[in-house]
């Protein structure tokens, strides 16, 4: 079985509240790019993995997609297992959902290897159990995602957006970032109605107005090379450049495909990790002539 796992970005991200668990309540707008990992699943006597494209990426227990298939095999009462290869395209540490994005498509993949019939509503309550993202990585599409992940209300939109991502510099933690906002939230806030409704209708110019992220400002307090990219993406004809998640991958909206493959072809001989998208609906593709049985 081969699927594609693909990379999210947060047009917004907000937060607007902790739980006394410590999590942060978020409201954000999350939807799926087109850079993706490619994974093989097949037919095995116990849960098996390996990756290649990243030597940072480890191929042990406490990786998403091996945990994924432990939950899954656990929750179904499976016996057999699966061997899961990784090719990772999506660099690490860099709020793009790479690590979820692989954790749903394994959760995917064998709900459907396995015939286990899971709703998609089940694989989100388990993909939730792994992170925060998942869930809205099992489901795809243009998404406002509230509470710590788990209400997601699928948004319709009929537009594609030309996307240039840019990693100008090594990963950053998650839990490091969250810490900094609390020393400085700083002010800045995304308008995520006014957001929503641009990308619905397609105004581009309303859209590059309305994007935020309250966790830019900390995360570029940590690596200023975050600032520098996004001033480098407008410099060359982005509309707007925003960080995505905790940091430390920003991308650029243009206008046109022409606009941003002419921006790709300046930036990549600048920075290694830099990725000509478009927004697309889905978040996992699964190739059905692949499906061994």
């Amino acid at each position: 079985m081969q699927l594609e796992a693909f990379a999210k970005i947060n047009w917004t991200l907000d937060i607007i509240g902790q739980r006394d668990d410590g999590y942060h309540l978020m409201d954000m707008l999350m939807q799926p790019v087109s850079l993706a990992d490619e994974i093989t699943i097949s037919p095995s006597r116990d849960i098996e993995l390996s990756v290649s494209g990243s030597p940072s990426v480890r191929a042990d227990a406490k990786n998403l997609a091996y945990r994924a298939a432990v939950l899954l095999r656990q929750t179904g009462h499976v016996s057999s297992g699966a061997h899961i290869h990784l090719s990772k395209k999506i660099p690490v540490g860099a709020g793009l959902g790479g690590g979820s994005a692989d954790a749903a498509a394994v959760l995917l993949g064998l709900n459907r290897l396995w015939q286990l019939q899971l709703s998609g509503k089940q694989l989100e309550e388990l993909g939730l159990t792994l992170g925060a993202d998942v869930p809205f990585c099992v489901r795809g599409g243009l998404c406002r995602t509230t509470g710590i992940g788990e209400h997601l209300e699928s948004c319709e939109c009929s537009h594609h957006y030309y996307i240039l991502l840019v990693q100008p510099c090594r990963g950053l933690s998650t839990g490091e970032v969250f810490s900094a906002y609390h020393e400085d939230p700083g002010s800045e806030r995304p308008r995520t109605d006014q957001a929503l409704s641009a990308l619905q209708c397609g105004d581009l110019t309303l859209l590059a107005s309305s994007l935020g992220n309250v966790l830019e400002a900390p995360a570029v307090r940590m690596r200023p090379e975050i600032n520098q990219a996004c001033t480098v993406l407008l410099e060359y004809g982005a509309l707007a450049a925003r960080m995505t998640g905790s940091g430390s991958a920003v991308f650029g909206l243009f206008r046109t495909g022409k606009a941003a493959s002419e921006a790709y072809a300046i930036c990549s001989r600048r920075w290694k990790n830099t990725y000509l998208c478009h927004t697309q609906q889905d978040s996992v593709r699964i190739y059905e002539d692949s499906v061994q049985r």
